[in-house]
């Protein structure tokens, strides 16, 4: 067992039938414009987490292929997930800034990830690089969300 709240929630619901799902679900009552993507956090790991979601109508722009909005929102939801696994105690995290650029179009389901180093897990700007792709493994856009790491106030 991880020393990680959220870690050790994700590691009890892969145990159960459609523990993912499940654990998906809760953690996107968290943040609830989350759900409207219906993510799936297939991977999560200290400094990684990767979600899935597929493309179906709800998610699709003018020209049927999936809103660069969609594919922005499973990336914060791949970075907010990897932060809360990988933070220290002692520190607190606040996204302050998200940059990406659309490489190609998007036209199956998604795969998103967000990777930090951690050794960036100090007070300041921690760089998370966070990546989106099609099922043929081409990335579709790629970018980084900055966080502010801050020490979490004496109580």
């Amino acid at each position: 067992m991880s020393n990680n709240y959220l870690l050790n929630m994700y590691e009890k619901a892969l145990k159960l039938p459609a523990g993912r799902k499940l654990f998906s679900m809760v953690f996107s009552r968290k943040a609830p414009y989350f759900a409207t993507i219906t993510p799936t956090i297939s991977e999560l790991r200290p400094n990684f987490c990767e979600v899935t979601f597929k493309k179906r109508k709800g998610v699709e722009n003018h020209i049927q292929t999936v809103h660069v909005i969609a594919i922005c929102n499973a990336l914060e939801c791949a970075m907010g997930a990897m932060a809360e696994a990988s933070v220290p105690k002692h520190l607190r995290w606040i996204p302050k800034g998200m940059n990406v650029n659309y490489t190609a179009k998007a036209t199956t389901n998604i795969t998103a990830t967000a990777e930090a180093n951690p050794e960036d897990w100090k007070p300041g700007n921690l760089p998370v690089t966070v990546k989106a792709m099609r099922d043929d493994g081409t990335v579709v856009v790629e970018g980084t969300i900055n966080l502010w790491i801050s020490e979490k106030p004496q109580k």
